[in-house]
């Protein structure tokens, strides 16, 4: 069978063993995903149907095992309980603001403001420029300035 064949044919199964496992509609598409790529990676042979299938879903469920251990051992903090730690309703609007910044300028803002690193370090963690990390720097803090104005961009 192809790889498009496979795809069509187990997908469904192996999605809903995946969503009962993982319980998240996304994270269940990503181990979905992991699966089929592991299928054309590995371009095992099989004897039978019955085999294919046993291996796919043994490796969806040992994926979304994998995925559950790494949110164990990961917890998120969701961004409501996160708001509960600002002391003012002006802070918890910058937090907001500061969160749906695009993921490099945020990572940038994050370490510069509230962990205190300096542009060097930044640039040595992010494997980024000096010059790339003024930039986002700068990026970031001119959007707060227009989604929250320049006062409270300042007493950041």
């Amino acid at each position: 069978m192809t790889v498009e064949e496979v795809v069509e044919k187990y997908s469904n199964i192996l999605f809903r063993i995946c969503m009962v496992i993982l319980c998240n509609h996304h994270d269940a598409q990503d181990a979905l995903q992991d699966t089929f790529c592991r299928y054309m990676e590995k371009q095992p042979v099989f004897s039978e149907a019955e085999h294919e299938k046993a291996w796919l879903i043994k490796v969806a469920t040992n994926i979304c095992r994998d995925m559950r251990r790494f949110q164990l051992r990961h917890p998120k903090v969701d961004l409501e309980e996160l708001t509960d730690y600002c002391a003012a309703p002006a802070q918890r609007e910058i937090l907001a603001e500061v969160m749906a910044l695009p993921v490099g300028l945020k990572t940038v803002i994050i370490l510069y403001y509230v962990e205190g690193y300096g542009t060097v370090e930044i640039a040595d963690t992010l494997n980024l420029s000096v010059s790339a990390v003024k930039k986002r720097l700068q990026r970031g803090r001119e959007l707060l300035k227009k989604y929250i104005g320049e006062e409270e961009v300042i007493s950041i």
